[in-house]
């Protein structure tokens, strides 16, 4: 039985159509969206956005309608989980993270392991970038039980885009449940501080003003790093990891035209000290990522985020169309749990 899911429900945005093409090609269960980004300045399929259709048509060996730019209505029936290798194009600085968020659940319960390659936007506005999925989301979804290992060749700005990465993806049989309700302590921070095509000045200024955030803030400094990203375009990046006993958060900020680099370290060093004062064990973004798998896994899983988002919101609400789970939130302590359906992989049907 067909799935009809509106597009343009709550936050309205392209998380809507992630979601359910994945827990469609999970369920093989075939849907129809419509009034996809109905709300948006250009609203329909984006560059990004097609390519994770096409990208879950291929891995589904599926049938689509309506994948074309531009288009607010889409049928998707998969069929199975066709794992191997993937090669993929957006042609645009258009998000690589976000193409590889909506394979990545299918793939990770396919029957044998995947390796994807995807070019485009590496560190681009709206979405996470590759540091912040591997020093993030990577260790988060290995302690649910996932494995994933990303590699990047080249870095993608907007607006040229061009970036590289490679994702390897092993199968798992079962994902655990888990309980981020307590961060623990502080155990190190860590900051990229990176340019491409521009002077190494630039990084370095970024750097020295986070490390004077961090001392007039009473805070040890972080363990620091360097970066001249290789990319056939230009843009700078600020990334703060911080590792607690019990998670990981990270905080970006991106460069842009007649954004001094002092204004872009100040911008990540905000964000996290405005963490580091709440109770919250993940950061907003890392919540949007991992409810759609404590949604999947055996047993009962919590979280504690620093707010409940609009976005969040959303994607709870679309994942609970497809499951037989409800999660609770406690809006006051930004707190979500959920009893998972231990969602197992099935191989060929």
């Amino acid at each position: 039985m067909t799935l009809k899911i509106d597009g343009s429900h709550g936050e309205g945005g392209g998380q809507i159509l992630r979601t359910t093409l994945a827990l469609a090609a999970i369920l093989r269960r075939p849907v129809e969206i419509h009034s996809i980004r109905a709300g948006r300045k250009k609203p329909g399929l984006r560059p990004q956005h097609l390519m994770a259709v096409k990208a879950m048509t291929s891995i589904t060996a599926g049938k689509v309608n309506g994948a074309e730019l531009g288009s607010m209505q889409l049928s998707f029936e998969p069929r199975q989980l066709v794992p191997g290798s993937y090669s993929l194009d957006i042609g645009t600085a258009g998000s690589t993270s976000l193409v590889l968020q909506t394979m990545l659940p299918a793939l990770l319960f396919a029957e044998r392991a995947s390796q994807v390659v995807i070019t485009g936007g590496t560190h681009v506005p709206w979405s996470p970038c590759f540091h912040y999925l591997q020093e993030v989301f990577v260790p988060a979804l290995q302690k649910m039980g996932g494995a994933l290992r990303l590699e990047i060749a080249r870095w993608g700005w907007y607006p040229k885009g061009g970036g590289k990465v490679t994702a390897s993806i092993s199968p798992v049989p079962a994902l655990s449940g888990v309980d981020l309700t307590w961060r623990g302590g502080l155990q190190n921070t860590y900051l990229i501080s990176a340019v491409s095509n521009l002077p190494m000045n630039i990084a370095e200024r970024q750097r020295d003003q986070v490390l004077k955030r961090f001392r007039d803030h009473g805070d040890e400094v972080p363990r620091t790093e360097l970066l001249q990203g290789p990319s056939p375009g230009t843009g700078t990046v600020v990334f703060v990891r911080a590792k607690f006993e019990n998670g990981v958060a990270g905080f970006t900020s991106l460069g842009k035209k007649g954004k001094p680099a002092e204004k872009v370290a100040d911008d990540a060093c905000s964000d996290f000290f405005r963490f580091m004062s709440s109770g919250a064990v993940v950061d907003d973004h890392l919540a949007d990522q991992l409810v759609l798998y404590m949604a999947l896994a055996k047993g009962r899983s919590s979280l504690i985020t620093d707010r409940i988002t609009k976005h969040l919101a959303t994607n709870m609400w679309v994942i609970e169309q497809f499951l037989p789970v409800r999660f609770q939130v406690e809006k006051e302590a930004s707190k979500i749990s959920i009893e998972g359906i231990e969602h197992k992989s099935r191989g060929r049907p």
